[in-house]
């Protein structure tokens, strides 16, 4: 990565934070929050529209910027789960649980490799705060929906659960992990499918990913019905896949899916393929990320949707899917030591470090990652979701090793 000369010292700003568990509104904001959140939205919309992306400065001051971004959120929220983000339109976010899980596992990851101890002790927080707001069932619900338990939601939740438990050997961790992956294995239906508690109540390609989670857990307690309900979603996943991409791989029917979610399939694949020992899957992931290969343009560009026919569709990136890609193919890097898909991964980085803001004074941006490139494209439009810096990070650390 290019090293540029490194940035003067930011002045830290207010941070603009939500009324607790509201949802995104202006008028709820005092005057001063409103023009605040006016003149960011005024500022970044205009560098979005007439400006190119800055210089890339050195890796290791794009990653610090992004765990101090990833901190904040944790920071901001009134309980120790991670806010879903910064809103344009709404400020801070109260805790979104599904990701909070997935992050809880990236900060476990920054304590081991670069001895954060804050990093651990945030990531236990954040499992203990899982434990208190998982359902009685085992399950993870999202409160801006229902109380219900979601497959998705559950399975990455589990992620930092078994985690925790790895790391600390808290039998509350061990308990609250086999709960969500006992009803995973109950609510899955007849032929071992996850249809019931998902996004419009239809299989989704990328619950291999939930499936993966389920998977971590039968390594540490083993059951046969983990492993059988894992390898039915996998093996589901293998029919819907053609010329490389997936069907059902959107979060609605017939709509083209975004690079995040297609990221989502190839990982789940590939990760389960090591767990399960079986080609088969990983064959499938390495498919599917040759296939994404042919959409990396030059500055590391890939368009933020691509549908079936293999057609990009929108003239912005899903930033959070370059970074997941970025990941995939450092693991098929590592694999083979095939030199295209180091640089696949360096230049879809390059290009979100290019639109990474490590110089604004505004600590609600500053080392945040935007949905979309520009920050009006379709995904999570006008935000800076926690899980986009999530993966940024696991991407830098990827790379930087």
């Amino acid at each position: 990565m290019p090293v540029l000369p490194k940035k003067s010292e930011n002045h830290p700003s207010k941070i603009v934070t939500e009324l607790p568990n509201s949802a995104a509104n202006i008028s709820k904001f005092t005057d001063g929050e409103r023009l605040t959140l006016l003149k960011c939205f005024a500022s970044r919309a205009t560098k979005d529209l007439l400006t190119r992306s800055q210089g890339v400065n050195n890796l290791q001051e794009h990653l610090q910027a992004a765990i101090s971004w990833l901190k904040r959120s944790h920071d901001v929220t009134p309980d120790d789960g991670v806010s879903w983000g910064y809103s344009l339109k709404g400020g801070w976010r109260p805790s979104y649980r599904e990701t909070s899980g997935y992050i809880a596992v990236t900060f476990f990851n920054l304590a081991q490799q670069l001895n954060d101890n804050d990093a651990r002790e945030r990531a236990i927080a954040i499992a203990k705060w899982l434990c208190q707001i998982q359902n009685n069932d085992g399950s993870i619900s999202n409160p801006r929906y229902a109380s219900t338990g979601i497959v998705f939601d559950t399975g990455q939740v589990l992620f930092g659960l078994v985690r925790a438990f790895q790391e600390t050997q808290n039998p509350l961790f061990f308990q609250a992990a086999e709960k969500a992956g006992n009803w995973l294995v109950k609510i899955a239906d007849s032929d071992g499918k996850w249809t019931r508690n998902t996004h419009n109540n239809i299989p989704h390609v990328y619950n291999t990913r939930t499936a993966w989670a389920l998977l971590q857990l039968n390594s540490i307690n083993p059951k046969k019905e983990y492993e059988k309900i894992a390898k039915a979603n996998l093996d589901w996943a293998l029919t819907q896949q053609h010329n490389g991409l997936f069907q059902q791989c959107a979060f609605t029917e017939g709509v083209a899916p975004f690079t995040h979610t297609i990221a989502y399939t190839i990982r789940g694949l590939f990760e389960s393929s090591i767990l399960l020992d079986e080609d088969k899957y990983l064959n499938a992931a390495i498919l599917a990320a040759e296939t994404m290969l042919k959409y990396v343009r030059s500055d590391g560009f890939i368009p933020g949707q691509i549908d079936l026919r293999g057609n990009p569709q929108g003239n912005y990136s899903c930033l959070t899917g370059n970074c997941q890609m970025a990941i995939i193919w450092c693991k098929l890097f590592q694999r083979t030591a095939d030199q295209v898909y180091y640089w696949a991964a360096a230049d879809s980085l390059r290009y979100v470090m290019s639109y990474q803001d490590i110089r604004t004074s505004d600590l609600n941006i500053f080392g945040g990652i935007k949905g979309s490139q520009p920050i009006w494209g379709k995904y999570t439009r006008l935000s800076y979701p926690n899980w986009a810096a999530k993966f940024f990070v696991d991407a830098l650390m990827m790379l930087s090793r």
